[in-house]
Parts: C-alpha cells; structure tokens; sequence
C-alpha cells in the first residue's frame, strides 16, 4: 500500500493520493494533504470547501455535486479551481479525506458508485 509522508507523518493513501483511512482525518491531515495539491495556505475559502465536503460526505455518504456544491458554498466552478487547481473532486476531495470513489464511470463495475457526484464525475 502507498504511504504519503510529510514532516515526520506518514498516511495511508491510495495510487492517487488519497486517505484509505478517511476516519483518521482532521484539519492537520488536510494542511498535509493541501501541500499535494499546491496549497501551501489553507484561507478561510479552502476550508469553506472542504468542511462542506467533508460534512456532506459524512452525511450522506458520497461527494456532493457541483451544482450543489457551488449553491452551497457561493463558488463558481471557476472559484473552485482556483482554490484547487486539480478540481473540487480530485483536489478538494482528497483534501476533505474522502476516499477515491470507484464507480462504473471510473471503472469496469457497473453498480459501484453514483457515477454522477462531484468524485465520479
């Protein structure tokens, strides 16, 4: 399994780089995890978007979508990725400790996922 190691820490991570242990997450994971997306800075807008994220994923169990996403939080996709250069799924997502969805858009699996949500997208 790929390990990430940063400053003395080390995470369990998939190919991509993102959380295999998405329950061990926390905002100092995330500042760890923002450095592999080039976010050296997490503001106050990085973190409006990856707490959404995060809490609808808990909630709900899958990313939410775009539209909500930016309905929710007032950013446009173009905000989005201006915050996270790699996207609101790869970059924000694997920030927020989500793991990598593997639903039938990504994969051969035709009923693993939603196929439609911000990650499978």
């Amino acid at each position: 399994m790929p390990e990430f190691r940063i400053d003395g820490r080390t995470y369990e991570v998939d190919e991509d780089g993102f959380m295999q242990e998405p329950e061990l997450w926390n905002e100092e994971v995330a500042k760890d995890l923002a450095r592999t997306e080039n976010v050296n800075e997490m503001t106050e807008e990085h973190w409006t978007l990856v707490r959404y994220i995060r809490s609808y994923y808990m909630q709900h169990g899958i990313a939410p979508m775009v539209r909500k996403l930016s309905r929710e939080t007032g950013f446009t996709p173009d905000k989005m990725y201006q915050l996270f250069p790699s996207g609101p799924a790869l970059g924000a997502g694997k920030v927020a400790g989500l793991p990598k969805f593997h639903c039938a858009a990504r994969t051969s699996a035709t009923n693993a996922g939603c196929g439609c949500c911000l990650i499978c997208r």
